[in-house]
């Protein structure tokens, strides 16, 4: 205990808590609505996507790599959550597509262009997120909290719009409801919270973030209500458990969090499973 009090007297833990938080939180709201959707995949691609467009920033050498990032990123979410049936693009094997053609730019970039001395370790760290949430300035911390701020209004304001275009789009778009514009919302919401989930687990694990708390929650709860809730929950605990865990253990953050959240969802089925 007194190692961990030390440890919290640090700026950087506390920046990396409350980022981690943050993006948990939001990574798992989102989640709910893209596993009922059966578009769980969507993060894997757009977060391939964000290092492709992360690798461009890299060699540009710009100073708030953000601002290209993001942009790049929901541009991608766009296209692929909205633009599918009007370019011909559209389910798995367009996510596939840009997946590893991000990837693949991406890399080929940085080893043309890039001037740093360790590729090897940057590549790493962008992929699986080892250090950079504990690397987090002051003004990053805020844009983290802004954005999250912003798509937990967008969640709460439009709680009930999300839930009838999850479970039925068709029903939603006789009713009167706005589908398309919400569709839009919600591939802008996912390309930020990709994008700020890589500071945290790394491209290539943001889909555990997304996926694992929206399942274990399912797997003992019924509700849509229960589920989101339940979920929030298990995320932001799984969360601070794996960033104090790596930073007093040495152990990489991201596969820490996203180990906590296998554990967790383990015994969620082994409840779920008791329980009938």
């Amino acid at each position: 205990m007194d190692k961990l009090v030390i440890y919290l007297s640090y700026p950087f833990v506390r920046y990396a808590l409350i980022a981690g938080v943050l993006i948990a939180l939001c990574s798992s709201l989102l989640g709910v609505t893209l596993v009922l959707r059966r578009m769980s995949f969507l993060g894997d691609g757009l977060s391939h996507a964000a290092f492709g467009a992360m690798s461009l920033a890299a060699v540009l050498n710009l100073t708030h790599q953000m601002l290209l990032v993001l942009p790049l990123t929901v541009a991608c979410a766009i296209v692929l959550l909205c633009g599918g049936k009007r370019w011909n693009l559209q389910g798995d094997a367009a996510i596939a597509m840009v997946s590893v053609s991000s990837l693949a730019i991406g890399y080929l970039l940085m080893n043309l262009f890039s001037s740093s001395v360790n590729l090897s370790g940057d590549v790493c760290t962008t992929l699986f997120g080892s250090t950079s949430i504990l690397t987090l300035r002051p003004l990053e911390v805020w844009l983290c909290v802004g954005l999250s701020a912003a798509v937990l209004a967008l969640f709460v304001l439009c709680y009930h719009k999300l839930f009838a275009i999850t479970f039925d789009e068709t029903f939603a778009q006789a009713a009167g409801m706005p589908v398309r514009a919400y569709r839009l919302a919600l591939a802008v919401v996912v390309g930020v919270v990709i994008v700020l989930a890589m500071n945290l687990v790394g491209s290539l694990l943001i889909s555990a973030l997304i996926v694992f708390p929206a399942l274990s929650a399912m797997r003992v709860i019924r509700s849509f209500r229960g589920v989101v809730v339940g979920a929030a929950v298990i995320s932001v605990v799984c969360a601070l458990v794996g960033i104090l865990v790596s930073v007093m253990a040495g152990t990489p953050v991201g596969s820490t969090v996203v180990a906590a959240n296998l554990m967790v969802f383990v015994f969620m089925s082994v409840v779920g499973g008791v329980k009938g």
